[in-house]
């Protein structure tokens, strides 16, 4: 079984990743889909890579509790920008 210091380099990994390029990139794309923007094909392939990204680090946040509350927040920003960005859509195409 693994220890919660086995993760330690991974979890270092995953938060780098997190502060420096996937926290930055998603508030700005919310900041746009909560003005009404569309969401672009590159950001569509952001938000499916940074979803796939999340699913793989969920048994690192699992086993380490210190970050059920960081990883709790990160699906709520992304269901957010997800909504957000569908309802945008609907509303394109009943202008359309």
């Amino acid at each position: 079984m693994a220890h919660p210091t086995d993760d330690t380099a991974t979890l270092q990994a995953l938060l780098d990743r997190l502060v420096k390029f996937r926290l930055p990139r998603a508030m700005a794309l919310k900041q746009r889909v909560d003005a009404g923007e569309r969401m672009s094909d590159a950001d569509i392939a952001f938000m499916k890579e940074s979803l796939e990204d999340a699913q793989d680090g969920q048994h690192f946040v699992a086993r380490n509790p210190e970050f059920h509350a960081l990883g709790a927040q990160l699906v709520q920003l992304y269901e957010e920008i997800v909504e957000k960005a569908t309802e945008n859509e609907k509303k394109a195409a009943d202008d359309a």
